[in-house]
């Protein structure tokens, strides 16, 4: 089992590191033109190797091509980890020559740059840099001129096999940590007396089981007066033995955003002032360091679980004591990097001292909400987090976790900061009395600074307790207070940190990817018929060739006797025309055209020939070619006589009306066919709208939304399939098809569906918002604050367009006024110069004095007041699925406006609700929330329609009829007017008030006309006794809509009383065979007749 286990473990990689050469190197000899050097390569604590002395010139390359190896063992889990965030340190040493009685060589360290091994830990090969080298404190570099050329280095990393495999490099991550600054520290941290190191350090996953403390340890504080440059460039973590500038990773600086596209805490316009103030004028603690780590599969899937199961990550704040000034004492197991100890489980490690052993101080932790990690496709966050007072209460109530890195990660931070002390050591060689001077100094510079830790520690000690007794006490007992954790949120102090990943931990699907499977489930429809060829397609060029010569045979005939035929004395006889037809032939036979016909015709028979008989080769039987010449001729005098019959039918045949209804009357008859009820109807008239348009996808679209509405999910899924097959970008008909896979529980597809929305429109709130309420449906929670944030950015993106185009309208109009007036002005100045030029001084101090701070003051910038969207997401929402049906999502969406800050119970909530309710039937619950509605605004319109319809659909007429009047009389209309008028027309017409129902049914027919409403207005008028105006609008109606059995009905009766037996027998007969089924209409109609004495056939 074990020898089974080793076989999967992959050999040592072999790393090569090729110095290739240096340029423009200086050394101590400012004059002398050749400098003897060479170059020294570490790794972390380890000496790769130095290369053999090369003598350089300034004008000339030095060739070194010397080659360090390294291995990269794969048993290790951090192995990879370490070549990730550890560079590869040149120093360049100068040797000088030796001097009488010198026993070794002197030299002197020149400078230093670091190597990133990044590259190899992506997957290459071979990458080459070219380096500058950096002055390494007292170098004689230091002293080049800034035109002189910089000395560089070439350098070649090469692998013979990439270190990362495909796999790993699929299932495995690149994490980069960035710790930038800490900002409005306590204001106990001061510049002057004892001064401190500054620590960061949070947790991350190496495998499934085990996590290391990251630290950074290197934080110093610095006065708000010292700007930092534009670019900053980032620090190593571990720098090893680098110092100086080589401190700096080559080419990595910090990235900016803006504060509305960061991922932290302080980002609303409350904070700007704050935030200002804290980072250009008040102290801070720098790191600007970057700290990389490569995780494996298992690593990768344990953060992946834990940010899903908690998505907050601790990042603790410490400060503690200055290390010694020279190097520390290297502890048992301390393996040179911020994993020390860890590996083996261990936590003590001493530094020489009782204060060495990291005491804590001002212990805080920011809580980093890695929830954006798991959105799909993002794979970096970045912002300000504010920093808390730690305790392990609060870390266990944000984390779950119950203690932290606080006393491990202060040891690590002081092996660090002890390394990051010392200085690379030079060959020996300097003199023995000096090596005796420079003994006794670091000697008495260690003891002073033993003296003064001794008294920092003191202090440090006492708050380090604060510390212990957290770590040490339980999640769920009353934690002791930390005083001076408790000073970062006094002082509202915040770190600005990023992390970012090299691939996403949740892939987002490309929008190619979405539109193929889209495609896939629903194939887009041809936009155009396919095209009929072979057999079918030769007969129709056949018809169009008998037609286009018979159009010219009739031009010529007209061209010979057309001036003869239009005579009165013509003659038509059959003779006549027989020897007309005969000079017709010879004419078409002198001229030639009866020749040109038969070519015409030729190519058409040919087509014939080839693709309905498939004869394509010579005939060998005589016999045979006779009789398939005479079956030919039989065919095409058949065809011809069809393509003729076609042709000269033409012209006698009635050009067909165009309809009298368009589409979109056809929807507004069906949406009043719904309000009352009639779904029969409401289908027949989608169903004419898809007839005559197949292609239009809105007419699918509608006709589904019916669907959804008396649910019948089968046929409205059958509508947006056919919808988004026309049009594979119909944001609605996208979003309505991922409801319905929703309401079938397909759960795939429908998020499939609503990603696509998403792609199809990036930039539409509604399709952000269904797909947060999707992902709420299978409770995804982070999926849906991931909608939610982008559809809220994108409400507060238009919310600031639309204040940005109304402050721009009304400068504009300032602008055009202040110009007006200006113009007025100076007209009458220039009036008053002529009149009285005495005055010109008196008017100018006076009249012209308040312009100039005017038109000044019109210059400056306004200050652009906060925007706040007039509506929330889940409002706007709410409106389009009201006005689709989908009530699932409609309740799911009220359910967050409820909860939401900018929106909550108010009176379009309820109204809302209560229009949910009415789809429901659930009328007595929408009658509460209606009542609550008109506690918020008493005259809200469309609360009181509500309401109208809530009674009339539980017959309190008079009720309804009250609130109806009400509606009316507002000065602002409901936002559906139509149905309150045919309604309320209705009470008056069951009350017999019928002057006011003729009114009412005006109205209706003034905004929006249809059968209806002039059915209305006929029966009023009938009642009213106005015979020839109730015809006129029943002859409306029957145009709008000539099967509606109540029209015939009132125009048969119409008919009765103005005593027209014949249309009034018509009408009725329509009427029975349209069904009318209104058996008092029906009684009417018979006694009428009986009373007249006709209009019954039956009689």
């Amino acid at each position: 089992m074990g020898d089974t286990e080793v076989a999967h473990i992959r050999p040592p990689e072999t790393i090569t590191i090729t110095v290739l050469r240096a340029r423009n190197l200086r050394g101590s000899n400012a004059k002398a033109d050749v400098v003897n050097a060479t170059i020294k390569v570490e790794f972390g604590e380890k000496s790769l190797g130095e290369s053999p002395k090369v003598d350089c010139m300034a004008d000339t390359p030095a060739e070194f091509n010397y080659n360090a190896t390294m291995s990269c063992t794969y048993d290790d889990p951090t192995a990879l980890d370490e070549i990730a965030h550890k560079p590869i340190v040149l120093t360049v040493i100068e040797v000088l020559p030796k001097e009488k009685k010198q026993k070794e060589e002197k030299t002197i360290t020149l400078g230093q740059c670091t190597v990133d091994l990044l590259p190899l830990v992506k997957g290459e090969t071979k990458y080459r840099y070219s380096l500058a080298i950096s002055p390494v404190p007292g170098s004689p570099m230091e002293s080049i001129p800034a035109d002189a050329p910089r000395p560089e280095v070439d350098v070649l990393l090469s692998v013979n096999e990439p270190l990362v495999g495909s796999g790993q490099t699929h299932h495995g991550n690149l994490v980069t940590i960035t710790m930038e600054s800490l900002y409005s520290p306590p204001e106990a941290w001061g510049l002057s007396g004892v001064q401190y190191a500054y620590a960061a350090a949070l947790p991350l996953p190496i495998n499934a089981e085990k996590e290391n403390p990251i630290v950074f340890a290197n934080g110093t504080l610095k006065p708000g007066v010292d700007k930092e440059p534009p670019n900053k460039q980032k620090k190593w973590a571990v720098p090893a033995t680098a110092l100086g500038n080589a401190v700096y990773i080559p080419d990595s600086y910090l990235s900016t955003d803006a504060i509305d596209d960061e991922d932290g805490d302080y980002r609303g316009k409350e904070d700007r002032e704050h935030r200002t103030s804290a980072e250009h004028e008040k102290n801070r603690v720098t790191w600007n360091t970057e700290r990389r780590s490569y995780l494996e599969a298992s690593a990768v899937k344990s953060l992946q679980d834990k940010i899903a199961k908690c998505r907050y990550w601790p990042v603790e704040v410490m400060r503690l004591p200055q290390p010694a000034g020279g190097k520390g004492k290297k502890t048992k197991g301390d393996k040179g990097d911020d994993h020390a100890d860890t590996k083996k489980g261990g936590t003590s490690t001493q530094h020489g001292g009782k204060d060495d052993d990291g005491s804590v101080s001002f212990h805080g932790v920011a809580f980093i909400n890695l929830a954006p990690l798991l959105y799909p496709g993002v794979k970096r966050i970045r912002g300000a987090y504010k920093i808390y007072s730690y305790t392990d209460q609060a870390l266990y109530e944000k984390t779950k976790r119950r203690a932290g890195f606080g006393e491990e990660a202060a040891k690590i931070a002081n092996n660090i900061l002890n390394r990051s002390t010392a200085s690379p050591g030079p060959k020996k060689g300097a003199g023995k009395d000096k090596d005796d001077k420079k003994d006794k100094d670091n000697k008495k510079g260690l003891l002073q600074h033993q003296v003064s830790r001794v008294h920092a520690g003191q202090n440090s000690m006492a708050t380090s307790q604060t510390v212990k007794s957290d770590a040490g006490s339980e999640p769920d007992s009353s934690a002791p207070m930390n005083l001076e954790g408790q000073q970062y949120v006094e002082a509202k102090s915040y770190m600005m940190f990023e992390i970012s990943l090299s691939h996403p931990l949740i892939p987002k699907r490309p929008p190619e990817e979405l539109a193929r499977r889209v495609a896939e489930y629903i194939p887009p429809r041809p936009l155009f018929p396919k095209r009929t060829d072979g057999a079918q397609r030769a007969v129709e060029d056949f018809h169009t060739q008998v037609a286009s010569v018979a159009g010219l045979v009739l031009d010529e005939f007209r061209d010979m006797f057309g001036a003869e035929l239009k005579t009165d004395e013509s003659d038509l006889s059959q003779e006549a025309m027989e020897t007309r037809r005969q000079k017709l032939i010879y004419e078409l036979n002198a001229s030639g055209k009866y020749f040109a016909f038969k070519e015409q015709l030729k190519h058409s028979v040919v087509k014939i020939v080839r693709e309905k008989y498939l004869k394509t080769t010579n005939f060998e039987d005589r016999q045979e070619l006779q009789t398939f010449l005479s079956e030919l001729y039989v065919y095409l005098i058949d065809q011809m006589h069809e393509s003729l019959t076609k042709t000269l039918a033409l012209e006698d045949q009635a050009l067909v009306p165009a309809p009298l209804t368009d589409s979109a009357q056809l929807k507004h008859f069906a949406r009043e066919a719904e309000v009352n009820g009639n779904f029969e109807l409401a289908t027949k008239y989608y169903q004419e709208r898809i007839a005559r348009n197949r292609n239009d996808p809105s007419h699918w679209f509608d006709y589904g939304t019916f669907c959804l509405y008396i649910n019948d999910i089968t046929k409205a899924e059958e509508c947006f399939r056919e919808c988004v097959s026309i049009d594979q970008k119909h944001l609605q008909g996208l979003l309505l098809y991922g409801v319905v896979c929703t309401l079938l529980e397909k759960h795939e597809m429908a998020e499939m569906f609503f990603e696509a929305a998403t792609n199809v429109q990036p930039r539409s709130i509604l399709a952000w918002t269904m797909l947060g309420l999707y992902y709420d449906t299978v409770q995804n929670e982070i999926g849906a604050e991931m909608a939610y944030i982008e559809a809220n950015k994108l409400n507060q993106q238009a919310a600031v367009a639309t204040a940005r185009a109304l402050r721009e309208e009304e400068l504009a109009k300032q602008r055009a006024e202040r110009s007006e007036s200006d113009t007025h002005t100076g007209r009458n100045k220039s009036d008053n110069s002529v009149s009285r030029p005495g005055s010109e001084y008196k008017h100018g101090s006076v009249g012209e004095t308040p312009h100039p701070p005017e038109e000044s003051g019109g210059d400056q910038p306004v200050r652009e007041p906060t925007p706040v969207p007039t509506s929330t997401i889940f409002m706007q929402a709410i409106d389009w699925l009201l006005e689709v049906k989908a009530v699932p999502f409609t309740e799911r969406a009220l359910a967050h406006e409820l909860l939401s800050p900018l929106g909550g119970a108010t009176a379009l909530y309820h109204i809302s609700l209560a229009r949910v309710k009415l789809q429901k039937r659930e009328l007595h619950q929408a009658e509460d929330s209606l009542n609550e509605a008109l506690q918020f605004d008493y005259q809200n319109p469309d609360a009181w329609a509500l309401m109208g319809h809530m009674k009339y659909l539980t017959n309190e007429t008079a009720e309804a009829r009250d609130r109806y009047e009400r509606t009316i009389s507002f000065v602002a209309d409901a936002s559906e007017m139509h149905s309150i008028y045919l309604r309320l027309a209705s009470i008056y017409l069951q009350e017999e008030r019928f002057q006011e129902a003729k009114t009412t049914f005006l109205m209706a027919c003034k905004k929006s006309p249809s059968c209806v409403s002039w059915l209305g207005v006929g029966i009023a008028c009938y009642r009213l006794g106005e015979l020839a105006e109730a015809e006129d609008a029943l002859s409306e109606a029957n145009i709008l809509n000539n099967s509606d059995p109540e029209v015939w009905g009132y125009l048969s009766l119409v008919c009765l009383k103005t005593g027209r037996q014949l249309e009034a027998e018509q009408a009725y007969k329509y009427a029975i065979k349209v069904n009318l089924e209104d058996t008092e209409l029906m009684d009417e109609i018979i006694t009428t007749q009986k009373e007249v004495g006709f209009g019954n056939p039956q009689f």
